[in-house]
């Protein structure tokens, strides 16, 4: 840019934008880790199972999610590793509201939980396509 120029340089491309299916992705994900931190206070006795597990159930899906599933995992796996990790941290939150006597909450969960892992998973097989 030299000095006379008033206009800002372009600026690079950042990706696809963000979608309905992407926002529904992150509020079901959201909802994953509010349910485990719920699970983890109402399930154990107060004070330290307690806290233990209100934090250490939903950090450790957030570890398991981020080394595996996330866009940028720092461990590549296939879809079918993509989506077995999905699956298990899924299943863990729907086992969640089952053991706390909600069978209709983790019914529920688990039917949008499983459209919105098949809508992405579709999504990302028909983009990795695309790239090739």
């Amino acid at each position: 840019m030299t000095p006379t120029d008033t206009a800002p340089p372009p600026s690079p491309a950042r990706g696809r934008p963000v979608t309905a299916l992407d926002v529904l992705r992150a509020a079901t994900l959201v909802f994953a880790l509010f349910s485990l931190a719920f699970w983890g206070y109402l399930a154990w006795p107060f004070p330290w199972p307690s806290i233990v597990f209100m934090v250490g159930a939903p950090l450790f899906a957030v570890v398991v999610w981020a080394l595996f599933r996330s866009p940028r995992a720092l461990v590549q796996t296939d879809a079918v590793g993509k989506a077995l990790v999905e699956i298990a941290v899924m299943g863990a939150v729907a086992v969640a509201w089952l053991q706390l006597g909600h069978p209709a909450v983790a019914g529920a969960f688990a039917v949008v939980a499983l459209v919105v892992g098949v809508l992405v998973g579709r999504r990302d097989a028909s983009s990795a396509g695309a790239r090739r």
